[in-house]
């Protein structure tokens, strides 16, 4: 079974602040760490490896210091790390960014199951491990919250929905995006940051991928970022006080003049 995890550096930070000049964001002097829906993905590719046998290949993409998060990947039990690195990639939108991590994998040839984290704390769109299998054109299942079964031709899992979750099989290859319900990540051991440290670090450019140029980087990116600007604070509001039966009574008044016309 060989399993690849595709992993995002973050800042690790809620004080998340973006260049007026480029509209992207700021990373100079902010603390980087793996996007934290990514260390469940990371968690259960290991956990699929030590039950199925194999390997597990951990792809980001992303500049020179995503290496940090790489190497803490291996050292969580990841056996091969691939960072995706050149400024031909820079400004890369979801779109553009699961383009180029699904032709590292095409690169890879051999591979059974495409773990992700469900989103990234600082975009949120979910869009990444959807695009993966769209530009692979292999299956998909998104909100995994448990693998019952799962071999080298088929899975069984549980998809999890906002009124419980649906039990999905699906045939291998395939991307799974997890959430966090899925498992606990574990703590990395002494012996697992050793390694770690001295392992050696693939890095692939635009022009080791055969990637089409259009498709990459800022200019392959559908989407762009035109203006960004922090909402004005709302002003005004009303407090009621006092008994909760005195509350309702004030509230549905108050409601009720503000719905009576004004001529």
């Amino acid at each position: 079974m060989n399993i690849v995890v595709c992993i995002k550096q973050v800042p690790d930070t809620t004080n998340v602040r973006i260049d007026p000049n480029t509209n992207t964001l700021i990373r100079e002097g902010v603390e980087s760490v793996i996007n934290p829906f990514d260390m469940y993905a990371i968690e259960e590719a290991v956990r699929t490896k030590e039950k199925t046998g194999g390997k597990v290949i951990v792809i980001s993409m992303g500049p020179p210091q995503v290496e940090t998060a790489l190497r803490e990947a291996l050292s969580l039990g990841c056996d091969e790390a691939i960072l995706l690195s050149d400024r031909a990639f820079a400004g890369s939108d979801t779109w553009a960014t699961s383009y180029t991590l699904a032709m590292a994998i095409k690169k890879i040839k051999d591979f059974n199951v495409i773990f992700c984290g469900k989103q990234a704390s600082d975009g949120d769109t979910a869009q990444v491990g959807p695009g993966i299998s769209a530009h692979l054109d292999i299956p998909q299942v998104t909100y995994v919250k448990k693998i019952e079964k799962i071999d080298e031709k088929s899975a069984i899992v549980y998809r999890m929905t906002e009124e419980g979750y649906d039990v999905i099989e699906t045939p291998l290859p395939v991307v799974l995006t997890v959430v966090k319900e899925i498992n606990t990540p574990r703590i990395p051991s002494l012996k697992g940051k050793m390694t770690a440290k001295k392992a050696q670090i693939l890095a692939w450019k635009a022009q080791d991928l055969n990637v089409n140029d259009k498709f990459i980087g800022l200019n392959g990116s559908p989407t762009q970022v035109v203006k960004i600007f922090t909402p004005s604070p709302r002003s005004g509001g009303e407090i009621f006080q006092g008994e909760t039966d005195e509350v309702v009574v004030k509230l549905i008044d108050r409601i009720k003049d503000e719905l009576k016309p004004k001529f």
